[in-house]
This record gives structure tokens, C-alpha cells and sequence, in this order.
């Protein structure tokens, strides 16, 4: 259930941590997010969440994401969204091969922010993005996280 803009400034770090948390599982971004309340706007808030991540924190937060053309296995807020975002995604088959060769040469999981876009656009991106040298490859999935992150918390937090 989304929470006010009120109700995220003033709440307990305890009750908020939850939402934030489903938003990016990246301990230090929810934090660094609790602890610049109270927020004088979402967009505020939203600026607030382009918070930088660290090489750790990326593949940390990567490990709780599905991939792209399979279903969560988990439930909830979180589940949900991954959903929500992947709706576009009709083209599994395509995907488990892609996914594979990436992750055979990358170690993780294909992030990008799937909102709103297809499966055919999605596929080449990756496919685009398997030419990425490791590190650049890491950046860029962060820079995903981060998009999904605004994206989860805009729909977290309400005005």
C-alpha cells in the first residue's frame, strides 16, 4: 500500500524500511534515503534515491531481481512490480538463451529497466550490451537499478 508523502516523513524508520527496501534492496541507499527525511517533495525524494552504488552493492541488489522473461518466485510488493515491469515480455523462449549466454559471460543476471518497453526491444539491448567489457557492463546494470528504484519508489510514495 502506498504511503504519503506525510506519511513517509513522519513514520518510523522500522515501518518505512519494508517499502524502501522492495524498492532497492541496497542497504546503504535505504538508509541514506531514512535518513534525509523529511522530504519537502516526492521529486525530492526521487532526486535523493540517484544516489551512486557501489560494485557490491549492485550485485547484491541484482541477486534479489528475476530475469527478464521468467516469473518471481517470491511474493509481494516487490514480485509484483517485477511483474508490472516485465508485462511487455512475451518472448521467454528467446530470453532463456540470451540470458544464458549473458550470464556465462558477465557472472549475473541481465538488468535493465523493463517498464513500458517490449520484448523484442528488451532482447536487443541485451544483445547490444553483451559487446560491454565487465566493468562497463556493471556500471550500466547499476545505472538500471537505480531507474527501476525511482520507478518503485514513485509508486511507493505518493504526493
Amino acid at each position: 500500500m502506498p504511503l504519503t508523502l506525510t506519511d513517509f516523513n513522519t513514520a518510523t524508520a522500522d515501518d518505512v524500511r519494508p517499502a524502501l527496501t522492495a524498492c532497492l534492496a541496497v542497504p546503504r541507499w535505504v538508509d541514506a534515503l531514512l535518513d534525509r527525511r523529511p522530504y519537502e517533495s516526492r521529486d525530492a525524494l526521487l532526486a535523493a534515491a540517484e544516489l551512486p552504488l557501489r560494485d557490491d552493492e549492485i550485485r547484491q541488489a541484482m541477486a534479489a531481481h528475476p530475469r527478464i522473461g521468467e516469473k518471481p518466485k517470491q511474493q509481494g510488493t516487490e514480485a509484483d512490480w517485477s511483474r508490472s515491469e516485465q508485462s511487455g515480455v512475451d518472448n521467454a523462449d528467446a530470453f532463456a538463451a540470451a540470458n544464458a549466454e549473458y550470464e556465462a559471460k558477465f557472472g549475473h543476471v541481465y538488468l535493465v529497466c523493463a517498464s513500458g518497453r517490449s520484448g523484442e526491444e528488451l532482447l536487443k539491448i541485451l544483445r547490444e550490451r553483451l559487446d560491454n567489457d565487465p566493468a562497463t557492463e556493471l556500471a550500466v546494470a547499476g545505472q538500471e537499478l537505480l531507474k527501476i528504484a525511482e520507478l518503485r519508489l514513485a509508486k511507493a510514495v505518493t504526493a
